[in-house]
């Protein structure tokens, strides 16, 4: 994700008709029909949709909603879809003919020695190559006969630990064809969390890229239980022959070898429950080892069910851009509502996603490029840096140029904030043919709809991305535990920052916490812990009954709740906000309490900011943060402060640098959301100033020092999740010294 994000808009982002003399003629004309658009969209105010609605629930006493459009709870799609192999089954052969999954053919590999002498690898890929929903069907029905022929037991586990692509897919539904559970884990994932996943599920089953061999052999004899290792061919290499010392004792085997045999010799499926576990999996947890959390067939199913009813009319000409790890639920979701709707999977990578990033050969298209994606997922950090990109390219570009991006986005951010109807009609249309079609040519040029999950987005970023792409945003939030959906923001709602009302197959829930102050009672809105309930509530921690009884509780009706630990809001029109997290407040010496998310949150949008950990010692009245400064402002800086250094890490330690970032951090501080501001303006009340006052941080919230780290911090280095959300406990640990001397 790093690669994308720092290297996707090199290319031209405005063409030169843009910035000429059609510009200027289509500046004039939106001049002229601005006086006719206000006036068409004050005559076109509408009503507040009203998103969610309470609702009479059981166990602990709390706030709790419902979708307001959907008034029973979805627990399938449709009739006889209740589990991942009855879905997949049944889309197969509704779509056989349809094109399901593609991935680019690799037409060569070159490598290139950049002037320290590193080499890196490059690639020549060509068009995506089709297989149809009914040949993928045959190609997992092989793969699940050929499980059982190779000697997977099937009373046992098997584990999937590759990065994301057609045969992951494949592998996953084929299990299902035999009831076989399937423990899913990072590719990143290091070695000790490896050897606890795959011992504590006693897998005798891995399945794995071929590069993962050699990660296998050198951990190879503190693995227990595994018996069989079969290897996707995906990438073009064969097995390495330097690693079979290590795992001699395996049997061992390509994906297609096996495929083959289960063609040769067929085995009739054995079907899995709606209440059988379908998916062990090992999140990239924050503290210590991993969790493996319990998903059954009932949950995926009814998460793919309920999504699909928010998202606008998908369907088979939709082609959906895959490339973030299906070992995290996010993905492992966005791929079911797929194959509920019937679209098309197009496989990718973020090393190779745009024309420009880093393993993609000069002259060689990316893969949004080539795609032309409809429909895309994205963590937080990912459309942070498409708006970086953007915004860089417009700068250097000035002139004319940025003064009609300029004027284009201004325009349209008034209509969003206006009138929905600004931001769809004819005023988008022309902004689009003069600024914005180029900018949306960086992920494609077709995409019509986004989910967001896995962290906050930023509502400056959302609303960037929806003005610039000409599309909505779907901001989801949810956890693991709750198989990815528990909210959804919907397609037609304008507002930034918030997570939508509950999703059709659950209920949300608001407890109080009278510790963080946190009431049911609150006025203007109501707020507490939030709570979930419904069909996509999993089943609990594998083999961790004493953490599993903590967080999931079944109530009187027999409905398991699952205690996020998160804090949110519910606004009038039924839409969750969330606002904090238990774990997160510290207690300071003269009793304030500091909520290190919340603050987190509010200082990451400064410009110098790439990513933060605040730190609060109970033992001090103050708080101090850890802060990877973005490369370019901090060196742009730099230059024109005419500060000298030889490198990013000299930088990072003058005394000059450290005050700049920390002067903007208290100016970041003081921001004010747009948010509330355009939600006070919706519903006519003294909201936006209440809220906003909340927004600002006191003076014992912004860090009275901070430590610049040169180096990011990286999923493979063990200081953020898969999504990109930062591992506290762990980063205390290593920046240990640090902290201390921030204190001192």
């Amino acid at each position: 994700m790093g690669d994308f994000a720092g290297s996707s808009f090199d290319s031209e982002l405005l063409t030169e008709k843009g910035s000429g003399i059609y510009g200027i003629v289509g500046a004039a004309i939106v001049a002229l029909l601005i006086p006719v658009l206000l006036s068409m969209m004050v005559a076109r105010k509408k009503k507040v949709k009203q998103r969610g609605v309470p609702v009479e629930v059981g166990g602990e006493p709390g706030y709790a909603i419902r979708n307001a459009q959907i008034p029973e709870l979805v627990e399938v799609p449709w009739k006889g879809a209740s589990t991942m192999a009855a879905l997949f089954e049944q889309s197969c052969k509704s779509h056989p003919q349809d094109r399901f999954l593609g991935k680019r053919k690799l037409l060569g590999k070159d490598f290139v020695t950049a002037s320290d002498g590193r080499k890196f690898e490059k690639l020549h890929l060509g068009d995506y190559e089709w297989q149809t929903y009914g040949e993928v069907f045959d190609r997992a029905c092989s793969f699940a006969s050929g499980l059982v022929n190779f000697g997977h037991n099937v009373d046992t586990r098997a584990a999937i630990l590759a990065e994301t692509c057609v045969e992951w897919f494949i592998a996953f539904q084929g299990c299902f064809r035999q009831s076989i559970t399937v423990v899913t884990i990072y590719s990143s994932l290091g070695e000790d969390a490896l050897i606890h996943s795959l011992n504590e599920t006693q897998v005798t089953t891995l399945i794995c890229d071929s590069k993962q061999l050699k990660k296998l052999s050198a951990v190879s004899s503190s693995l227990k239980t595994i018996k069989n290792v079969i290897y996707f061919e995906n990438d073009g290499s064969e097995k390495d022959s330097g690693v079979s010392g290590g795992i001699s004792n395996w049997t061992v085997s390509s994906f297609s070898e096996v495929e083959k045999l289960g063609k040769r010799s067929p085995v009739d499926p054995s079907l899995p429950s709606q209440n059988g576990v379908a998916v062990i999996m090992y999140t990239s947890g924050s503290t210590g080892l991993p969790k493996g959390v319990m998903i059954t067939h009932g949950n995926i199913v009814a998460t793919a069910a309920a999504i699909k009813t928010l998202i606008p009319n998908p369907g088979r000409s939709d082609v959906y851009l895959a490339y973030l790890p299906l070992a995290h639920v996010l993905e492992l979701a966005a791929e079911s509502i797929m194959l509920c709707a019937g679209c098309a999977i197009g496989y990718g990578s973020t090393l190779t996603m745009t024309d420009t990033s880093s393993k993609i050969k000069k002259g060689t298209k990316g893969d949004v490029s080539v795609l032309k994606p409809t429909l895309m997922a994205a963590v937080p950090a990912i459309f942070d840096r498409v708006r970086e990109g953007v915004v860089k390219k417009v700068e250097e570009k000035g002139g004319l140029t940025k003064n009609l991006f300029n004027i284009g986005y201004k325009r349209r951010l008034a209509a969003v904030e206006g009138s929905w109807f600004g931001a769809w009609g004819l005023e988008r249309m022309l902004w689009d043919a003069i600024v914005f079609k180029s900018v949306r040519a960086v992920l494609g040029g077709r995409i019509r709809f986004m989910i967001c999950g896995g962290a906050p987005l930023s509502a400056d970023s959302q609303r960037f991305i929806n003005i610039c792409m000409g599309a909505p945003i779907g901001q989801a939030y949810g956890l693991t535990e709750t198989c990815a959906g528990s909210t959804f923001s919907e397609w037609d709602d304008p507002s930034v920052g918030r997570v939508g009302p509950p999703v059709p197959c659950c209920y949300i829930k608001l407890v109080s916490w009278d510790e963080g102050g946190y009431k049911t009672s609150d006025k203007p809105m109501p707020r507490g812990e939030i709570v979930v309930g419904g069909f996509n509530v999993t089943a609990g921690y594998f083999n961790n009954p004493g953490k599993t009884s903590e967080v999931y509780k079944v109530d009187e009706r027999g409905m398991c709740w699952f205690y996020t630990g998160d804090i949110g809001q519910v606004y009038p029109d039924g839409c969750l906000e969330i606002i904090d997290r238990k774990k997160d407040i510290v207690k300071l010496q003269h009793g304030e309490y500091i909520s290190l998310g919340k603050v987190e949150a509010a200082l990451i949008s400064s410009d110098y900011v790439d990513n933060i950990m605040i730190h609060a010692d109970p033992f001090h009245n103050y708080c101090v943060a850890l802060v990877v400064p973005s490369h370019k402002a901090l060196e742009k800086w730099a230059h024109e402060a005419s500060i000298k250094y030889e490198d990013l890490s000299e930088l990072c330690n003058k005394a000059e640098a450290v005050n700049e970032v920390q002067q903007a951090l208290s100016k970041a501080s003081t921001l004010v959301s747009r948010t509330e501001f355009f939600l006070s303006r919706r519903y006519k009340t003294t909201l936006c100033l209440q809220v906003a006052k909340a927004a600002k941080l006191d003076k014992f919230e912004i860090p009275a020092k901070i430590k610049l780290m040169p180096e990011p911090w990286t999923p493979e280095a063990g200081l953020v999740t898969a999504a990109l959300k930062i591992k506290r406990e762990q980063l205390k640990a290593k920046f240990k010294d640090d902290l201390q001397m921030l204190y001192q």
